[in-house]
């Protein structure tokens, strides 16, 4: 009986570590990417693979196949050329390839034939087989799990994602953050060329970083932490210093929500670091994330520097590449009068400056750019607004600014909103607030509000 050789497709996949399942997902991952309709079961893959194919793949099948394995179909399914070996001993791949009555397949030898002419010199043998090795090593260099163009599309998913976060309901995106950072890891963990690394490490970066900011929202403080740490370790891998910046200014944002402001200082100092030398509106957002955790430790000298740090870099404000992106990545003008609103609310004699930074971030956010309109950091605007009210006696103006946030639905009460209605619970159990009826019905509907969170509703 003679042997049977592997087909091409078998060697090709004997080399790849990912499973029959996995191979499956990005093949029909391909096929979206490159608009074409074609499916493929994990049988039918292994028919491929064995080269038992009695009906004919289909034309978008052979064209996906074509797109992914580097190789027309009809070498796919042949035997593989003379002197392609697989990487290792027949694996799942290889021994579904023939039957148990079958002899096993035996690789063909490196060495050069027997030719008329040909020397057989150890020296010209031992530089054929180098020769050949390097002709197979340049052939599977050229196979990538990824292109340019899946690359643009994953970085049109990012870009929806990140824009998405501050204007729907978590639950309406978090199932997508999720498939996006799975699919992300999973080519990272294959195999691309440097530059489009580069590429999937900076998505890679910002999808955890979303993820991470989706876990601080929810409660989560231990794992958003450990999301915003991927987001690092992928920002140091992308070279990327806004991203590095970003990283260290998210695990701030984590801090100071999580009741921690003395770390949120350390996080945006080491963040404005790497961001020296960056102009987009990060450089911004660090300032202004210590000023905010330094007014929460009542150090007014320092908060107030930090603003002024915040607002010199706005002056200097040119967009980079993660304004571009935009959505969570992007620090506006009305988030900046947000984050000073928030800063001057904690300030003694400051509650005039806080009520008129509130007031200027809601402007801003209700007749400014669309884009730019964060429902969260509206909600946030309109806490402090009612915080400096409460602070300055103003208990119905305090009412009438918390409205527009108590009727937010259940789905939009997330984290941040809750600590920043709580604050003003807080604030309106002081004793001159005893006898007032407002502050008794407004305590009332935040202990109401906070009562469903998002993070409290079914899956």
């Amino acid at each position: 009986m003679s042997e049977q050789r592997l087909t091409l497709l078998a060697v090709l996949i004997d080399r790849d570590e990912r499973t029959h399942s996995e191979l499956v997902a990005r093949f029909e991952r391909c096929a979206r990417d490159n608009d074409e309709d074609a499916t493929l079961s994990v049988r039918t893959l292994r028919r491929w693979i064995a080269g038992d194919v009695r009906t004919a793949p289909r034309p978008s099948q052979r064209r996906v196949a074509r797109l992914f394995w580097g190789y027309p179909m009809s070498e796919l399914l042949a035997p593989a050329p003379a002197g392609l070996v697989p990487a290792s001993p027949p694996s799942d791949a290889a021994t579904a390839l023939v039957s148990p009555t079958s002899p096993p397949p035996q690789a063909e030898p490196l060495t050069p034939t027997d030719e008329p002419g040909r020397s057989s010199d150890p020296l010209e043998r031992q530089v054929a087989m180098a020769t050949r090795r390097a002709a197979q090593f340049a052939t599977f260099a050229e196979i990538d799990n990824v292109g340019p163009e899946a690359i643009a599309q994953l970085r049109d998913d990012v870009v929806h994602l990140a824009n998405a976060y501050i204007h729907d309901p978590l639950a309406s995106i978090m199932g997508d953050l999720i498939a996006e950072q799975e699919t992300v890891f999973r080519l990272l963990e294959g195999r691309q060329k440097p530059a489009l690394s580069r590429d999937l490490y900076l998505l890679a970066g910002v999808v955890s970083g979303l993820i991470a900011k989706a876990s601080q929202d929810l409660g989560r403080f231990h794992e958003a932490m450990t999301h915003a740490r991927t987001l690092y370790v992928c920002a140091d891998k992308a070279d990327h210093q806004g991203l590095r910046a970003w990283a260290r200014g998210l695990q701030s944002l984590i801090a100071y929500w999580a009741g921690r402001p003395q770390e949120a200082v350390r996080y945006a100092q080491s963040g404005a670091e790497y961001a020296a030398n960056v102009t987009g509106s990060v450089s911004s957002w660090l300032p202004a994330l210590e000023a905010r955790a330094w007014a929460l430790m009542n150090a007014p000298d320092e908060a107030s520097h930090a603003l002024g740090r915040a607002a010199d870099h706005r002056a200097g404000h040119r967009p980079d590449d993660l304004d571009a992106i935009g959505g969570l990545l992007a620090f506006p003008q009305a988030k900046q009068n947000y984050y000073a609103a928030g800063t001057y609310v904690y300030l003694d004699g400051e509650h005039a400056r806080a009520q008129a930074e509130a007031l200027s971030a809601l402007e801003l956010f209700e007749h400014g750019r669309s884009e730019d309109r964060s429902f969260s950091d509206e909600a946030g605007a309109r806490a402090e607004l009612a915080l400096a009210r409460v602070n300055a006696g103003q208990v119905d103006g305090a009412q009438e600014a918390l409205a527009p946030v108590l009727e937010l639905e259940p789905e939009r009460r997330i984290g941040g909103i809750l600590t920043s209605a709580s604050r003003v619970h807080q604030a309106l159990c002081g004793r001159h607030h005893t006898h007032s009826q407002v502050a008794r019905n407004l305590r009332e509907e935040i202990e109401s509000f906070c009562r469903v969170p998002a993070a409290a509703l079914p899956a």
